[in-house]
């Protein structure tokens, strides 16, 4: 499948007694879906994909699938130990998903064969197609995902490591192996700080964290990359995206826990994070409520 627009990756709401909530869920995906994304990816990294367990994740992503009813594609994540990451695929097939985001494997770096073994693994568990996140220990080089690239079952990678040298090796290396069918991501945190460079090496696809409490600023801003408007990306850059970066980076996590925080002061109650993440204090809060206002002023 070939993808396009802005990527929503919803968060993973918690009712009162800390269980997935698939009402609240539904309704934030359905409310996401009215601003047009691409595609929705259900239980990944900023849905907490390593907080749920197997049967956790299998809710999510059969709660964005029906919310979802067909209208555009619906990723579920899996990763982490490689038993999980099978169960979890499997999960995913099940709920009716469209393909798979392989999230990096859990603790441990791993050599080129280990990581091809790793992914080969995770394919064979589903018949889903398989985008692949490059990002903390799974770190893959150019010859090792031109290897990948040639398995039917994986149709594209996602970069969150934020080395465009790499990156661009990695793209040329593909695009020499299997041609440009092949979809490359960039999966940074608050991609849109980052996308113009990673379009400038031929990375078109981009994961949108303020899709979730932003959205028509979000999609202005992809307008503007598209279109090139570069006085439109500056502003939105300079006005919204650049100081939700420099909140971000107050407190390691955030770029989770923020964006949960921002869908919940919007109004749906989709409870705190889950631990190791924290939520945010009361005076990232504020500022949190401020960079939201702003964003609503901009569009």
């Amino acid at each position: 499948m070939t993808l396009d627009g802005v990527l929503f990756f919803p968060v993973t709401p918690f009712g009162p007694a800390g269980a997935v909530d698939p009402r609240v869920l539904a309704a934030h995906v359905e409310d996401g879906l009215a601003h047009g994304p691409g595609a929705v990816f259900a239980a990944c990294g900023t849905g907490e994909f390593h907080a749920l367990d197997a049967a956790e994740h299998e809710l999510v992503v059969t709660t964005a699938v029906r919310a979802a009813a067909g209208a555009v594609p619906v990723f579920g994540g899996t990763g982490g130990a490689l038993p999980h990451a099978v169960a979890c695929a499997r999960g995913a097939e099940r709920a009716g998903a469209d393909g798979l985001l392989v999230l990096p494997p859990y603790l441990v770096s791993g050599p080129d064969d280990g990581l091809v073994a790793y992914v080969e693994a995770v394919a064979a568990a589903s018949g889903l197609p398989l985008v692949l996140y490059q990002r903390g220990g799974a770190r893959f080089t150019p010859s090792a995902v031109a290897r990948l690239a040639r398995l039917p079952a994986v149709v594209g990678f996602k970069d969150g490591l934020g080395d465009l040298d790499l990156m661009q090796r990695i793209v040329l290396a593909v695009r020499s192996e299997v041609g440009e069918e092949f979809q490359f991501f960039n999966g940074m945190p608050t991609a849109e700080q980052t996308q113009a460079a990673y379009r400038g090496i031929g990375v078109p696809l981009y994961s949108s964290a303020a899709f979730c409490f932003a959205p028509r600023v979000s999609g202005a801003f992809h307008r503007a990359v598209a279109t090139g408007d570069e006085a439109g990306r500056t502003r939105l850059l300079a006005e919204f995206f650049q100081p939700l970066v420099e909140l971000r980076d107050q407190v390691p996590g955030y770029a989770v826990s923020l964006v949960k925080a921002a869908v919940r002061l919007r109004g749906p109650e989709v409870g705190g994070v889950r631990p190791p993440l924290a939520d945010p204090s009361p005076a990232h809060l504020r500022r949190l409520r401020e960079l939201i206002e702003v964003a609503d002023g901009l569009v």
